[in-house]
């Protein structure tokens, strides 16, 4: 090894970075720190590495019971998968797709597929005419006859699709749409964000369902929205195209992504510890030292990765990054109730591989039926047992959920997936449950969020040793939380080595 080498490899050991959070993207910052030889340190508040990516064993059977699948775009996620020895266990879902329950004298009916954000192509087409009615139809058809929005144009998406198709394509196919899959109401969703090129096509086109048609034809990823892939903190792009573009899965849980990581990074010599809360940053005139809960001695670093949630993680940062507010973010809080049934009558899949609510019908907002969605799950369970996720809560609603204990969360669960399913699901069909509670991050497809993570992240770019990266200035979902998670890391290590 020639000696400017030998000077960087014994550099790189000689420089600490601690990584706060062993959620993903805390895993793959301390791999892409510890692969160029860094002595890296996570520490982790919780139990359990992985964050919203999580499983338990339910009934007997090991599930997720957080994330349970990650959008293909960009193919980021794959190539991880690929880097770990997963490629062999990645699964795609069943595309029978989505309902929507709740429907004023409808009740349910499968959400249309020619849509993007649930905004129709065709409101004429007879899946979309089942739902909006034939008022509907024809309020919808004005947008046809609207002048295109040629000076600027709509921000807000429940602003564009109510001016120019009504309300109810708004309340009956976007709305569930972004409820279940966002935690967020439309009119709060930017266009240029959950749906970039919108607006563009639409002074193209001309009318709004123009603008869908040319997008979908234009974009292989604009699907409507399959069974609530998202109704846990994972939706798949917050800077995001639409939501419900592929996904895939791993056989046996998304948790085994979480166990490869952790398996490598123990093979790499990172020290990996639970139960360790970071309290406080304090400058130690080198780099950072990181003071831990408990009896923990604090640690040296020349850097930290911060990759907390965003409350958390504004808290630890603020005293030391000046421009950084501590703020009170609103996120979304979603629980999501795994049920494990005895159930035969949901062996023809009665409502696809999931149900979308529309707001105000129902007081749970999303339902996957995993055992109609993955074939995994479906060889795990066997003839008439089911896996059912029902999903309550979004932005600025408390989960229905919030002040029961397990076991009313878990019947209110199994109501709620009676009337969705629109079957009968007696008490003694269920025969394990399990709920989860989470703080979702903001969806960054929120109006104004993408300015505010910018500058958030920005004042900490500004002090010199810390990064931060998560999902709160990502964008939720794996396809944007794994390449956010190397970028931030590549820029820490490679500071620390030149000033190291």
């Amino acid at each position: 090894m020639s000696d400017p080498l030998a000077r960087l490899a014994r550099q790189a050991s000689e420089t600490h970075v601690v990584v706060a959070g062993g959620g993903i993207a805390g895993l793959v910052a301390a791999r892409e720190c510890a692969k160029v030889g860094l002595r890296v340190t996570v520490l982790e508040a919780s139990e359990a590495f992985g964050g919203v990516v999580r499983s338990a064993e339910v009934g007997g059977l090991t599930l997720d019971v957080g994330a349970e699948s990650f959008a293909t775009r960009g193919g980021v996620v794959r190539t991880l998968l690929d880097e770990l020895g997963l490629a062999d266990a990645v699964v795609s879902p069943n595309p029978a797709g989505a309902w929507v329950a709740g429907v004023p004298g409808v009740g349910a009916a499968p959400l249309p597929k020619g849509g993007v954000l649930g905004i129709p192509d065709n409101p004429f087409a007879p899946d979309v005419r089942r739902i909006i009615g034939w008022s509907g139809t024809w309020r919808a058809y004005l947008d046809r006859l609207r002048p295109p929005l040629t000076i600027g144009h709509q921000r807000s998406l429940g602003t564009l699709v109510r001016t120019r198709m009504g309300a109810r394509v708004l309340d009956r196919l976007v709305a569930p749409v972004t409820s279940g899959v966002y935690s967020a109401r439309p009119d709060d969703i930017d266009v240029d964000l959950a749906a970039p090129g919108l607006n563009a096509a639409l002074t193209r086109t001309g009318s709004l369902s123009g603008a869908v048609a040319e997008m979908r034809l234009s974009r292989a990823d604009a699907k409507p929205a399959d069974a609530p892939a998202s109704d846990v903190p994972v939706a798949d792009g917050r800077k995001a195209p639409a939501p419900g573009g592929a996904v895939q899965g791993i056989a046996g849980g998304m948790s085994r992504l979480v166990d490869a990581l952790v398996a490598q990074l123990l093979e790499l010599g990172v020290e990996l510890h639970t139960e360790a809360s970071v309290d406080a940053l304090e400058p130690n005139g080198t780099g950072w030292r990181v003071v831990i809960s408990g009896d923990a001695e604090p640690l040296d670093a020349e850097a930290v990765i911060v990759a907390l949630p965003e409350g958390p993680a504004r808290a630890l940062l603020a005293p030391v990054v000046p421009a950084l507010e501590v703020g009170d973010p609103v996120a979304p809080v979603v629980e999501v109730v795994t049920l494990v049934l005895d159930a035969p009558v949901l062996d023809a899949a009665p409502r696809g591989t999931g149900v979308l609510t529309v707001p105000g019908s129902h007081v749970a907002k999303a339902l996957t039926h995993s055992t109609a969605k993955w074939d995994w799950v479906r060889d795990a369970t066997g003839p008439g047992v089911h896996v059912v996720r029902v999903s309550f809560g979004a932005q600025g609603e408390e989960p229905a959920t919030a002040d029961l204990d397990d076991d009313a969360a878990a019947h209110l669960a199994l109501s709620e997936a009676a009337a969705m399913f629109g079957v009968e699901l007696p008490a003694s069909t269920l025969r394990a449950a399990r709920r989860v509670r989470y703080v979702q991050s903001q969806p960054a497809a929120t109006i104004g969020r993408a300015a505010e993570t910018a500058a958030a992240r920005g004042a900490v770019h500004a002090v010199a040793g810390l990064g931060v990266t998560g999902a709160w200035v990502a964008g939720t979902g794996l396809a944007q939380v794994i390449p956010d998670a190397r970028a931030e890391a590549d820029r820490v290590r490679s500071a620390a080595l030149w000033h190291h």
